[in-house]
């Protein structure tokens, strides 16, 4: 009988990076962003007016440190598995410097209309490029390796389609879209990284 391979230092550390991705997308980020809504109707607010009530703001900011370092994290290792460094992979500090931002600028259209408008435009950027990326690296990834990836494109599309009419039912970024959006990408970017994983990375991307 063949001895079980001991688990090595490198072996531990992926799986306890594994399980700490696991938790933030499928329990802490889903928990922290629907209790962040609590008491609230998700389809005629969204977070920009709930992150700016007084007793919202840190929640609000725990929030986007919460979600920020998770997507750059995973990001960056979906990265690291790619011979070469993907087009586009700029976008990521980008959006996570806009959400930054986002938290940062005060949105009180009746006080501040200036840098409540800028507010709108920080937040919706941010999501425009980690959408941006992702769309540009799940295309080229089901370009290379059409069998292995094509239900990541189809799920991708359905996130955005299903972001869209979000959008279309409550003429406003609310905040089921915002719900949708980040605990759908959550999982997605999750999901992908195991794939990657699986498959030892992808040698052919360019």
């Amino acid at each position: 009988m063949t001895e079980p391979a001991p688990v090595t230092g490198c072996g531990k550390k992926r799986t306890i990076r594994n399980l700490v991705l696991d938790l933030a997308a499928y329990v802490v980020i889903p928990f922290i962003t629907i209790l962040f809504v609590r008491g609230s109707n998700w389809f005629t607010t969204n977070f920009s007016v709930l992150g700016n009530r007084p007793q919202r703001q840190n929640d609000f900011a725990f929030w986007g440190l919460l979600v920020g370092v998770y997507f750059f994290t995973i990001l960056e290792i979906i990265a690291g598995y790619l011979e070469k460094r993907p087009k586009g992979i700029w976008f990521v500090p980008l959006a996570l410097v806009l959400l930054a931002c986002a938290i940062t600028t005060p949105y009180l259209p009746d006080v501040f209309p200036l840098k409540s408008f800028l507010h709108v435009v920080f937040a919706f950027l941010s999501a425009v490029c980690l959408a941006a990326f992702l769309g540009l690296l799940v295309w080229k990834l089901f370009r290379t390796e059409p069998v292995q990836f094509g239900l990541y494109q189809a799920g991708l599309i359905l996130i955005f389609m299903g972001s869209g009419l979000l959008l279309a039912l409550a003429g406003i970024i609310s905040s089921a879209l915002e719900i949708f959006f980040t605990i759908s990408m959550s999982v997605f970017c999750r999901r992908l990284e195991r794939k990657l994983g699986r498959l030892g990375g992808i040698q052919k991307y360019n």
